[in-house]
């Protein structure tokens, strides 16, 4: 681990056990003060984020409102996560549905900004780097209210992606940036951010062991039929960088129908509206697709695979946390810690992506570097005690 790197780590983790137990201590002495959190989510993986957060602020009796932008609607990309995940219901839901980046973040920002006036929270919680995230963040510094950043730090030094761009911005927005990993520390560091900066580690992995618990004690009901029928790859396509190239879509199509072994295409609606306006048959040669998977039967359905493709960033982290090999489809990610002995591997031409998808399995175990699954009370006990700060200096 670079110098740096391990620096912050041995700094943040000491801070974080600190502030656990102050913001503990002060909750006792204020009678259990309770603080009102804002969580803004709209796409599948802020609602997996969501979950462990939801019920951290429950147990300790914080009061937790929840706004769905509605920038994914699709039950299978939505609803679900709320039921199977126990999510509280949203309180809000604005609706803003599909359109370009533009569209949904204007949308998002116009329908937020009564909301967060109605509510005034202690905190405006914004998870990841999609248009929801950049709408919640805009929104909370123009209504003046504190901006915490979930997931903060991630850096592809990609300036072509959108999500770069709002990963950036909540940064240097946010009053409290929650880190994954000492390498998102150091990228925020790096930016003059670090006296924000919190190491809490990944709620991904605190939502995977959950997903693993119960996916080992009903296997037959989440691992789907696909999964029953011999060894096979298991990928995602829907980066607008390639949905919306129609060469490079058609190219990477190409590429996954080629491939040596059976691959179950889960397809996101964008990739399938996609296809059937460019005329593109997502089930050729060895490729089948179908619809997308709740997540439990996502994570069986991981577990169980050969190995995995994708274009996504949460599917590198939990192909990694599950230990099966990655091959993503792009030249660089905001995950480098995936790459580690080869158990992620980048494959900016989709050409090379027959050779990628057969190497043999890294021996050992992969490495650990998100954390213990204790993060959302790490991120509560954080928001807790900024909270308790602040009304201390009223």
């Amino acid at each position: 681990m670079p110098r740096l790197e391990s620096q912050i780590l041995e700094v943040l983790t000491e801070r974080s056990i600190l502030i656990t137990f102050s913001s503990m201590f002060y909750a006792v002495v204020h009678g259990g003060a309770c603080m009102r959190v804002l969580s803004v989510v709209g796409a599948r993986p802020q609602f997996v984020k969501l979950a462990p957060v939801d019920r951290a602020l429950g147990a300790t009796g914080h009061d937790h409102v929840i706004v769905h932008t509605g920038q994914h609607y699709e039950y299978l990309l939505s609803d679900t996560f709320f039921d199977d995940l126990g999510i509280s219901a949203p309180k809000f839901n604005l609706g803003v549905g599909s359109g370009s980046h533009a569209e949904q973040t204007a949308g998002i920002l116009t329908r937020l900004d009564p909301v967060i006036r109605e509510v005034m929270p202690d905190w405006v919680l914004v998870y990841g780097d999609t248009n929801s995230t950049l709408g919640g963040a805009l929104a909370a510094a123009q209504k003046g209210r504190p901006l915490a950043h979930l997931e903060a730090g991630l850096r592809s030094f990609d300036r072509r992606m959108p999500e770069e761009h709002n990963r950036t911005v909540a940064d240097h927005l946010g009053d409290l940036l929650l880190a994954p990993s000492p390498v998102a520390a150091a990228n925020l560091a790096r930016e003059g951010l670090s006296a924000r900066t919190v190491l809490v580690g990944d709620v991904m992995v605190d939502a995977l062991t959950l997903a693993q618990t119960q996916v080992s004690q009903e296997p037959e009901r989440y691992l789907p039929e696909f999964a029953r029928e011999g060894p096979y790859l298991l990928a995602t396509v829907h980066r607008a960088e390639t949905t919306d190239d129609p060469g490079r879509l058609a190219t990477t199509l190409k590429a996954l129908a080629a491939c040596p072994l059976p691959v179950r295409l889960v397809a996101h609606p964008r990739l399938v509206n996609r296809a059937r306006h460019l005329g593109l048959r997502l089930s050729a040669g060895s490729v089948r697709s179908s619809e997308p998977l709740p997540y439990f039967s996502m994570i069986a359905a991981m577990a169980a695979s050969r190995g995995i493709v994708t274009d996504s960033g949460g599917l590198q982290k939990e192909a990694l946390l599950l230990g099966v090999p990655c091959t993503t489809l792009r030249d660089r990610t905001e995950w480098p810690e995936t790459l580690a002995d080869g158990w992620n591997v980048l494959v900016p031409a989709p050409e090379q992506l027959a050779a990628a998808v057969v190497r043999p399995r890294p021996p050992g175990e992969p490495p650990r570097p998100y954390g213990d699954g204790r993060a959302a009370i790490r991120a509560v006990a954080e928001l807790a005690h900024g909270s308790s700060a602040e009304s201390a200096a009223r």
